[in-house]
C-alpha cells in the first residue's frame, strides 16, 4: 500500500503552511516553488482543503492559503481522510462493499487491522511535527529551513 499522490502532495503543501502558522497568508506559488508540485493540481488540492474548512484563502496583494487550526492539533491521519476518505488497505473494508462472504475472509480481518495501525500511528503525528522534521532535514541537507 502507498498514499496516493493526492495524499503526498497535500501533506507537502500542508507542511508549508504548518511551518508558516502564525505567519500569515502564503501564497500558491511560493507552495509550488518550495514542494516542486504542479501548479494545476495544487489549486484542485487547496479547493478540497479549503472545503474541509482545513484552510482558508484569502483574495488580493495580501492573500494566499493558511491553516484555520494550530498545526499541533491537525493529524496526518485527519489529513489522509480528507483528501482519501477512510484509510482501508482492502476495498471490501466494509461488509457493505464485499462482494463475496466477509464472515468467512480471514484477510479482510488481518488487513482491516493494519489499516487501524496505520490510522492510530498517522493520528499520533501532527502538522506541528512534520514541519519540525523536515526543519531538521533541510538542515541536515544544509537547505534553507526559514521557507520550509
Amino acid at each position: 500500500m502507498k498514499l496516493s499522490t493526492r495524499s503526498t502532495y497535500g501533506l507537502r503543501a500542508l507542511t508549508v503552511l504548518a511551518c508558516k502558522y502564525g505567519q500569515g497568508p502564503v501564497l500558491l506559488r511560493d507552495i509550488v516553488e518550495i514542494q516542486q508540485l504542479p501548479t494545476t493540481y495544487l489549486e484542485q488540492l487547496m479547493v478540497l482543503l479549503r472545503k474541509s474548512g482545513l484552510v482558508t484563502a484569502t483574495r488580493g496583494v495580501n492573500g494566499g492559503y493558511r491553516l484555520t487550526r494550530d498545526p499541533r492539533e491537525v493529524t496526518l491521519a485527519e489529513v489522509v481522510q480528507i483528501l482519501e476518505g477512510p484509510i482501508n488497505l482492502v476495498e471490501c473494508s466494509a461488509i457493505v462493499n464485499c462482494d463475496r462472504q466477509p464472515e468467512r475472509c480471514a484477510l479482510r480481518d488481518i488487513l482491516n487491522g493494519a489499516s487501524q495501525v496505520l490510522t492510530d500511528y498517522l493520528s499520533n503525528i501532527t502538522l506541528a511535527e512534520l514541519c519540525e522534521q523536515q526543519r531538521a532535514l533541510n538542515t541536515r541537507l544544509g537547505l534553507p529551513t526559514a521557507a520550509r
